[in-house]
Parts: structure tokens; C-alpha cells; sequence
């Protein structure tokens, strides 16, 4: 763009840049590789067996490792991203601990206080107590006492440099202690924000070892010429991907790094909507009101023997998660549902403001076809197509609520909203067809 391009037709510059999540995938896929050759390196090294790969819960727990630590590196060697403002951190003033030790004391007493409140709702809520979730109480289990030990000096460090070391969780403190003023409003920001942490870190660890064992366990050979085993093989990658990248933004919300929750979602449509599409509250398992699989059959089935269009379908489901991935990939250290963390406007997020959702979508109806049936009744087909339809309606709903919240966040955001309207690739044909679909005379309030 020329250096005379007005500001209005100019993308507003990313929070994050595309290298932390491309650093991120590099360790992932390091560690990947070690995981599959252990056999052969664990024996090359004279190392006691079994010598196999590394397929197991616990090397998927490492991974989380692998792929945190070069976008932590990348972060702050690189971005400098610690010596943002937007940190709120002032590194070259630093307070003597005797002035903030008062402060990090009322303050860990709020931060212990919530984790207890996430430790009660983990054992009053019997799912978590059963299947998959089992391996994720495990882990949060051993991580507690370290985690509950690391704070102290943690927050301790912390205080000397932040600008308001009063933060929500010095509000959230100061409420139970009761010998300072706390702001109510703070105290919901920072029980928001935990709740956030406190649901999805359960679940992304309770389905972090399925992808990963998956791919670690693939056998590759001779599956090029066919299109159905190469795109489902191609599609665990790309869905273990964006589990890992997801993993490591949830756990990684830190001021020093910048990825801090800056602000939950304060509108309760935007958390039933977000919590609709995961157990236990999720409305498209079976049984529930917007299952859309009754009597179907997965795309090749239907699609056998046309190799032709077998090959077109993969391609597009394989490109379709691609995006899905790149989406979450894109957010580098910052991913997390519900939350306000920074605005994106690279990668994907340049072409629609909802890429992961509108691919994720997508995939769902090239891969269902909820309108074909085994069963031969139209009203089987009828009712998964209009349950599908009930899911992507979800998704948009999602969409709107997070766009509602970002809006009222950040003055980038609202820049960058219009200027996806007009000059995104998807968003502004988006934004035309819902112009014509509009019924004459209504009138949209713009955003302010």
C-alpha cells in the first residue's frame, strides 16, 4: 500500500503476528517427530524399553510444552511483547517489596479463594468425574499444589512492576478480607475471566490425547492415491493442531507475555451460546434437540465409486480444516473462547471476521449431508438438515455476541469491524447479500 492510502482503507495492524503461532507449529511438530521415532532413538541411545512410539496422554501433555515454549520465546525475544503499554507493566520502576506485600497478600487470597470456587465446581459436577475428563482431573490434580506454591512468588514479582497492581483478583481478595474498599464490578470481570479458564482447560485437557495419539500412530504409507484414508489422515493433523495451539493459549494468560484475559464476555447470550457447543451442556450430541446425524452415513459412502468428485470433496474438507486450523494457529499465545485478549487482523482473520467458525460450519454439511439418509424417510432428512441449519444458526448467534463484546472493548476493533465490512473478501460479500436479503426500508444503527 502506498504511504498516501487513506488510513480508512488501510487493515488496522494485528496484535499478534503470524511468527509466534508458526514457532509454536515448529515445536509441535519437533516434538511429533521424536514421539514417532522413539522406538529408533530410544534404542540408538541404549535406553531401556519399550521401544516404541511415544503415543501415550502424558507425551500429548508434553507437546503443550513444545509448542508454549517457542511462542513464549518468539513473544518476547522478537515482539518484545513485555514491554508493551498494554501490559500494564512498568519494568524500569520497580516498587520495593515492603510497599506491595500488603497488596500481593490480599491478592492471593483472592486468587486461591477462586480456585477453590473451580475446585468445588470440578467436584460437585459428576462429568468430570467420568470418561475422558478422568485423565483431565488427574492432571489438574498433581498441577494444584505446584500451581497454589508458584503463585506466591509469582504474584509477589509481579506487583513490584505492574502500573494497578490492584487488579480484579486484589477486588476478589479484598471482598473476603474486608478490611478495604473492592469494586463489585471488578470482582464479576475476574470471576468471569476464571470461569473461562476454569471450564475449557478441563475439557481441552480431557481430549488433548486423542488427536495426538491419532497422528503419533498413523501409518502414511500408501495412502496417497486414496482420497478418503489421505483427508481423514490429513484431517486429525490439522484438528490435533489447533487442540495443542488452543491448549497452550488457554494456560498462557499472563501480563509479561501481554496474552492476559483483558475481559470476558459480560453478556449471558454469549455464554449460552458458547456453552451449547460443549459437553455437557452441548445440543448436538445424540438424544439432544439438534442431533443431525439420525440414519446417516459419512460422505464417501455416498459419493463411492465417483473417484472424481471423492477427490473434490477431500480436497475441499482438508482445505475447509485447514482454515479451521490456521484460525486457531493465527492467535499465536492468545486463543480462548469468550474472552477479550487483543484484536487479530492477519491470516485468515483478513478474509472473514469468523474463519474458524465459518469453516468449521462447512465442513459439518460436506461432511453429514444430513439430507441423505439411510433410512429413506423424508422426515429423517428433513429434521437433520433443519437441525444442522439450528447449529450453524448457533454459530452466527456465537459470532454476534463475541462481535457485541469486542465492540464495546477496543477502538481497534471497531476499525477493524468496518473495515472487514468493506474490503474482506468474504465479509464484504457477506455484508452485500445481507443488504439485498434485508427487507426494504429497514434500517441497521451502525456501530458506534
Amino acid at each position: 500500500m502506498s504511504a498516501q492510502e487513506p488510513a480508512a482503507d488501510r487493515r488496522p495492524e494485528s496484535d499478534v503476528s503470524a511468527g509466534v503461532g508458526l514457532a509454536g507449529l515448529a515445536g509441535l511438530f519437533a516434538w511429533l517427530l521424536v514421539c514417532r521415532k522413539w522406538g529408533a532413538i530410544s534404542l540408538a541411545l541404549g535406553l531401556p524399553g519399550p521401544h516404541r512410539a511415544m503415543d501415550g496422554p502424558y507425551a500429548a501433555l508434553a507437546a503443550v510444552l513444545f509448542s508454549g515454549v517457542p511462542m513464549v520465546l518468539y513473544s518476547v525475544l522478537v515482539e518484545k511483547v513485555h514491554r508493551r503499554a498494554s501490559t500494564g507493566i512498568d519494568w524500569d520502576s520497580p516498587r520495593p517489596l515492603s510497599q506491595v506485600i500488603d497488596i500481593s497478600i490480599t491478592k492471593l487470597a483472592g486468587l486461591w479463594a477462586t480456585w477453590a470456587l473451580i475446585a468445588l465446581f470440578y467436584f460437585l459436577s459428576r462429568w468430570y468425574w467420568d470418561g475422558t475428563y478422568l485423565f483431565a482431573m488427574k492432571v489438574l490434580g498433581v498441577a494444584a499444589p505446584l500451581l497454589f506454591l508458584a503463585s506466591i512468588p509469582y504474584v509477589l514479582w509481579l506487583d513490584r512492576v505492574l502500573v494497578n497492581p490492584r487488579d480484579g483478583a486484589w477486588h476478589m481478595g479484598a471482598l473476603l478480607i474486608g478490611r478495604e474498599a473492592w469494586d463489585a464490578s471488578e470482582v464479576k470481570r475476574h470471576l468471569r475471566l476464571w470461569a473461562v479458564k476454569g471450564f475449557w482447560i478441563a475439557f481441552m485437557v480431557s481430549i488433548l490425547p486423542f488427536g495426538f495419539e491419532a497422528v503419533v500412530r498413523r501409518d502414511w504409507s500408501g495412502i496417497a492415491g486414496n482420497p478418503v484414508v489421505l483427508s481423514a489422515a490429513l484431517i486429525d493433523v490439522m484438528f490435533m493442531v489447533d487442540v495443542q495451539i488452543a491448549m497452550v493459549g488457554y494456560l498462557l494468560t499472563m501480563k509479561p507475555l501481554d496474552s492476559q484475559i483483558r475481559s470476558a464476555n459480560p453478556f449471558l447470550a454469549g455464554w449460552v451460546a458458547a456453552l451449547i457447543c460443549y459437553p455437557p451442556f452441548q445440543l448436538m450430541m445424540p438424544g439432544r434437540p439438534l442431533f443431525y446425524q439420525q440414519a446417516t452415513q459419512q460422505w464417501f459412502v455416498w459419493l463411492d465409486g465417483h473417484t472424481a468428485l471423492l477427490w473434490v470433496w477431500a480436497i475441499a474438507m482438508t482445505v475447509l480444516t485447514a482454515i479451521y486450523a490456521w484460525a486457531t494457529v493465527a492467535f499465536g499465545l492468545r486463543f480462548s473462547n469468550l474472552t477479550y485478549r487483543g484484536v487479530l487482523t492477519n491470516g485468515p482473520y483478513a478474509l472473514t471476521r469468523h474463519p474458524a467458525y465459518l469453516a468449521k460450519n462447512l465442513f459439518w454439511w460436506m461432511e453429514t449431508l444430513p439430507f441423505l439418509v439411510t433410512s429413506h424417510s423424508m422426515g429423517d432428512a428433513v429434521r437433520n438438515t433443519v437441525a444442522l441449519a439450528g447449529v450453524s444458526a448457533i454459530y452466527f448467534w456465537r459470532a454476534k455476541t463475541e462481535e457485541a463484546h469486542l465492540l464495546a472493548e477496543d477502538a481497534k476493533y471497531r476499525e477493524y469491524h468496518a473495515w472487514m465490512t468493506h474490503n474482506a473478501p468474504l465479509t464484504r460479500w457477506m455484508h452485500k447479500a445481507g443488504r439485498l436479503l434485508r427487507p426494504r426500508g429497514m434500517q441497521v444503527q451502525p456501530a458506534e
